[in-house]
């Protein structure tokens, strides 16, 4: 790869690997589902000018968008709320071995022996993030984020059943239902959204706006790029940044800290996912996420 994909590559992965980091610190003004409806609206109004989706698909991106954005995004969000930003991230890795036993089961795609293993590797790190006693009163936000791995990875079956739509076109039409569905779900689950918006702080807005522009918008128009000129196989494994990024910018910025057991757990979690995703000829086909 040439240094300056190199460097894109990594932008991408830090891009997203700050959101839970943005998002956590989000959260102490804005509730989850609304923050996630924010998000996306800011990445309609971007988008959906430009790439709009085709009339005949729009009914089915609008389940697409209810599993894979406004279902999947309420319950991972909701489970940051309650515990660190790099704890949920690491769970997030979970998306990845999930995907690859769903694509197995429903399309009968083959596993090799070493992705066997890695998805092995992959949830006994998960088993022992749980396991810490840190997260004993909080084990219900840590499944919540463990559901929403697999719920994206329920969703990336449905859009592999889509076909080829493209990119952009893709995230516009998922962006243009997910907006109205999140703020229906933030209307029946959550409270205050009015006094939320309205005495919003200007750091909050500009959470929102990193959230829809730069974690959406930016970060999806850079990967796209890179998937045009490489092969997955190039550019995958620099989402195994993505993990560390946010484990070192909930230490950093948010205060957190880890413990030994979680420590080892996210090892082995992205060891995991690393025997899953880096492979010398075939790649795979698993689809990258924002958080």
């Amino acid at each position: 790869m040439k240094p300056l994909d190199v460097l894109l590559a990594i932008a991408v992965a830090v891009i997203w690997g700050m959101g839970f980091v943005v998002a956590k610190a989000a959260m102490t003004h804005f509730s989850p589902i609304l923050l996630m409806a924010l998000r996306f609206a800011v990445t309609t109004a971007c988008l959906a000018w430009y790439f709009r989706p085709p009339r005949a698909l729009l009914w089915p991106l609008f389940w697409i968008s209810l599993v894979s954005a406004a279902l999947q995004y309420s319950l991972t969000f909701n489970g940051v709320r309650g515990i660190d930003a790099s704890t949920a991230a690491l769970l997030v890795q979970l998306e990845v071995p999930f995907g690859l036993l769903l694509a197995w089961l429903v399309f009968g795609d083959r596993i090799t022996a070493k992705q066997w293993l890695g998805i092995v590797v992959a949830f006994a790190g998960a088993m022992l993030i749980v396991g810490e006693p840190k997260l004993a009163g909080d084990l219900v936000y840590a499944f919540l984020v463990i559901a929403g791995a697999f719920t994206w990875a329920v969703g990336q079956i449905l859009i592999k059943r889509l076909g080829d739509l493209g990119g952009f076109r893709l995230i516009s039409g998922i962006a243009l239902w997910a907006t109205p569905q999140l703020f229906v779900a933030s209307w029946l689950f959550e409270t205050d959204q009015w006094r939320q918006v309205a005495t919003a702080s200007p750091p909050a807005w500009g959470a929102v706006l990193y959230l829809g522009l730069a974690m959406t918008a930016l970060a999806y128009a850079l990967w796209y790029r890179l998937l045009g000129r490489y092969s997955i196989n190039q550019v995958m494994p620099f989402l195994l940044l993505l993990p560390v990024t946010s484990v070192a910018g909930g230490i950093l910025f948010l205060g957190e800290s880890l413990t030994a057991k979680i420590a080892l757990g996210g090892v082995l979690a992205i060891c995991g996912v690393a025997l899953i995703t880096i492979r010398r000829r075939v790649p795979i086909p698993v689809l990258p996420r924002s958080p």
